[in-house]
């Protein structure tokens, strides 16, 4: 046990929402051989109103977890660094525990999450910009979550090819998935923030463009926080209002049996890094739309693994829905090679990538540097 290679993993709360939580919470809920990871929560969420209480958490919640890095890299209990990025105050948290990191000459792993990284990144100021740069330049190696962003870090970052890998999300594949033949009613499942970026009012204006005989047929479920209020009004005023249901946030739990009892799972999202909810809802089977950003394009093979749409193409997004709704053999087809797609991704494959991870960070370290290939 001694000999364990020690991982403190940074990142936002993994018991809350949002994908690097997910993320974070099925790393460390599958223990990986030899590998001690010690997680410190940088960013948790607020339940308060006032602006200045919601600071002042922030504040106390990274100091807290700062405090914590430097007294474990004092104490020489640190072997790898492992960050979890996004935009914003993301970017700046992780790059006052890179500078500590350098301080202690720590190998650095980079996880990038952020759909918005690159609008965050290509408005920052000049000097900001190539500060931030500079930053991300001094770690041993970066994970991204799909083609799309493993180029991006390279050629608007300056990252090196070699600095920077593909590594899509993890799932938790279900052990049994339900036969989903001959169903009368449909359930179809959003799962997200109920915001403009997620598609959602794109979603129920489509919905509003369906026939009749299908509107029948179905029943959308739009579980997530957010905009729920105007969403409700909006699909009242569309007149769709009977065939929808707002359940708000659900748990992991409640996320599952949803999944288990759905037929289609929709996304139709304006920009994404690689939604964890996508891979989930593919794990499970279900027949999926969304729209081909981020790395959801890379994982749903249109009439393949699932169908895309362009973002905003309501009448798309509506012809898609119709002819899923209508045709069963189509959808089953989808699902089940959609499942098959996701499986290489089963967390326990994942954590074995990471794992290897872990040791060749070690290695270059110690100016041994290794081109790793997953």
């Amino acid at each position: 046990m001694a000999n364990r290679l020690r991982v403190i993993m940074l990142g936002p709360d993994p018991h809350e929402q949002g994908g690097m939580g997910s993320v974070a919470s099925l790393i460390l809920n599958t223990p990986i051989p030899n590998i001690k990871i010690q997680y410190l929560s940088t960013c948790k969420a607020y339940s308060g109103k006032a602006k200045i209480g919601k600071l002042l958490h922030l504040i106390a919640t990274f100091t807290q977890a700062f405090l914590s890095f430097l007294r474990l890299l004092l104490q020489g209990k640190v072997d790898v660094v492992h960050l979890h990025l996004s935009e914003r105050g993301s970017a700046l948290r992780v790059s006052i525990m890179m500078v500590f990191a350098l301080i202690f000459r720590k190998p650095i792993i980079i996880h990038a999450h952020g759909c918005e990284f690159h609008e965050f990144h290509d408005n920052l100021a000049a000097p900001l910009k190539k500060s931030l740069d500079w930053l991300l330049q001094q770690c041993t190696y970066l994970i991204a979550l799909s083609q799309s962003w493993q180029n991006y870090y390279i050629y608007h970052c300056g990252l090196k090819s070699s600095q920077v890998l593909l590594l899509n999300n993890p799932v938790q594949l279900p052990a049994q998935i339900p036969e989903r033949q001959n169903r009368q009613q449909l359930n179809l499942v959003f799962l997200g923030r109920i915001i403009q970026r997620k598609g959602v009012y794109d979603l129920l204006h489509a919905l509003a463009r369906l026939s009749q005989e299908s509107l029948g047929k179905i029943h959308l479920i739009l579980a997530g926080s957010g905009e729920v209020d105007q969403a409700q009004a909006l699909a009242q005023d569309l007149g769709i209002e009977p065939y929808i249901s707002f359940p708000g946030w659900i748990n992991p739990q409640e996320r599952e049996q949803l999944l288990a009892q759905a037929d289609i799972f929709l996304l139709p999202s304006y920009n994404e890094g690689l939604p964890m909810a996508l891979l989930e809802a593919m794990s499970w089977g279900l027949a999926v739309i969304t729209t081909p950003v981020g790395g959801s394009g890379e994982v749903v093979i249109h009439q393949q693994t699932g169908l895309l749409v362009n973002p905003g193409d309501r009448q798309g997004l509506a012809d898609q829905l119709e002819l899923l709704v209508n045709n069963e053999s189509l959808r089953l087809k989808l699902g089940k090679n959609a499942r098959e797609f996701v499986t290489p991704l089963d967390i326990n494959n994942y954590n074995r990538s990471l794992a290897n991870l872990y040791q060749l960070a070690l290695r270059a370290a110690k100016s041994l540097a290794v081109e790793p290939s997953f």
